[in-house]
């Protein structure tokens, strides 16, 4: 009776999974998610791996038709803030203008750099570098890191602001460097020695957050109440407080990270978050942002086990602050292929076999339904037996081992975690623009592989 009663269910499942699925083989086969996403103020767009060909190019031409059609105006990536304001001034006409994205992305050297440094992005900055010299400055789409690992470079984009803006604020800036100064520019190492002696550079971080604000906020606003903004003022203000904010929470992450409490995660979703909101503030209500992620950011965690591990993500706290403003969650997901991972942290990076989903997981079902690339936009009402159900779903880190594949899949009730899924048959890797050496001293692993 079990037995006859599961394969029942099963039917109605592959049933709505047929009944809410487009054919996607084509652009044009993007209309009803493009239509369903252009509304939103943010879109949240995911991705199974961070190495995969497939999810990179659909994301791209998602996000070519949102800019073009529905006026997004900037895209927020999980990169580094002071790579990715490179690349935002690029693409933006105002630096590196003799250079191509291929030159600039190779500027990425954090580990994992296939992550950015590879040809499906630089295809697309390419593509929105030659949209933005036809529109005007205040018109063009700008491209930004969420991230909060780049401790050093961060402060040493701070101290070079305050060095030019604010001369008389070196002090608090040199007292944060002198704190850090003799662990190496190594953060793990700076981490390592808090676990020792209870003693941080939070303190110092803090006040150097706290007087960056300050000198920005006087330069952009002026001295004098003269409400009148430069622009290029108002933008390096507004990075040197961004890369304020970056050393400050990033000082609290890796010393949280180190002892092994997995609030450090909170950490890092809670900063991009408040990154997505300062970037939505800065560019002022009539911007729209979307938001390129890996689906255990962009997904609500309320639909997942990481809820009752007191994890939140991205995806949940931008539904929770900007509901009202139109808020959309689009996940991706593949039956099998292959996939740019590494075996371990810090490893160069390989092409790897991606199996065949587990029996019984969203992708084993997506698979047997459709057989074929398919949108499906979920509609208001997500109570039907596939979207209500909590079954497991691929997240692939960027360590990856085929053979351990149980502890790549979340448990996940599809409708609550997202508002739209992208399902792809079969996928290929990335190709990266440069194979990762291996570094001198490998970072500690500062994300999940799966949960």
């Amino acid at each position: 009776m079990n037995d006859q009663r599961a394969v029942v269910l099963e039917s109605d499942v592959i049933a709505q999974i047929r009944a809410l699925a487009r054919p996607l083989s084509s652009a044009s086969h993007l209309d009803a998610l493009v239509e369903r996403v252009g509304s939103a103020r943010f879109a949240c767009l995911g991705e199974a791996s961070h190495g995969t060909h497939e999810y990179y190019r659909w994301r791209a031409e998602l996000s070519r038709r949102l800019i073009q059609e529905h006026g997004f105006t900037w895209i927020g990536v999980e990169g580094d803030w002071p790579d990715c304001w490179r690349i935002n001034r690029w693409v933006r006409g105002q630096e590196h203008q003799d250079l191509d994205a291929r030159h600039l992305l190779a500027g990425f050297e954090r580990w994992p750099t296939w992550m950015w440094a590879n040809h499906e992005v630089a295809d697309f900055l390419d593509w929105l570098h030659e949209w933005n010299r036809s529109r005007p400055e205040p018109e063009r789409v700008g491209f930004y890191g969420l991230d909060v690992y780049s401790l050093w470079d961060s402060l040493r984009a701070t101290m070079a602001w305050l060095e030019t803006h604010a001369p008389d604020a070196l002090p608090t800036a040199m007292r944060a460097w002198q704190c850090f100064l003799p662990y190496g520019e190594d953060p793990h190492q700076y981490a390592w020695s808090t676990r020792l002696v209870p003693t941080s550079c939070e303190s110092d971080v803090v006040a150097l957050l706290t007087e960056t604000r300050r000198r920005a906020r006087d330069l952009t606003r002026g001295t004098t109440g003269d409400p009148t903004r430069d622009r290029t003022s108002d933008e390096s203000a507004f990075d040197a407080a961004q890369n304020a904010e970056v050393v400050t929470d990033a000082e609290h992450y890796y010393r949280i990270m180190v002892r092994g409490d997995r609030q450090s995660w909170n950490i890092r979703d809670v900063h991009m978050a408040d990154t997505i909101d300062r970037l939505a503030e800065h560019l002022g209500p009539g911007s729209k942002g979307l938001v390129w992620e890996h689906n255990t950011h962009v997904g609500d965690a309320r639909a997942t086990d990481m809820a009752s591990a007191g994890l939140v993500t991205v995806g949940q706290l931008v539904r929770e602050r900007h509901a009202g403003e139109g808020v959309a969650l689009v996940g991706f997901a593949s039956h099998r292929g292959s996939v740019i991972a590494a075996a371990g942290w810090g490893d160069p990076e390989q092409l790897l076999p991606l199996p065949v989903a587990r029996h019984g997981s969203h992708e084993d079902l997506l698979h047997r339904a459709l057989d074929h690339d398919a949108v499906l936009v979920f509609g208001d009402d997500r109570s039907g037996p596939w979207l209500s159900s909590r079954l497991g779903h691929r997240a692939v880190g960027v360590v990856y081992h085929p053979a351990r594949e149980a502890g790549n899949y979340v448990p996940t009730v599809m409708g609550g975690r997202y508002d739209a899924l992208v399902w792809l048959e079969e996928t290929t890797g990335l190709r990266p623009l440069h194979h990762e050496a291996r570094p001198r001293e490998p970072e500690l692993e500062t994300e999940p592989t799966g949960f």
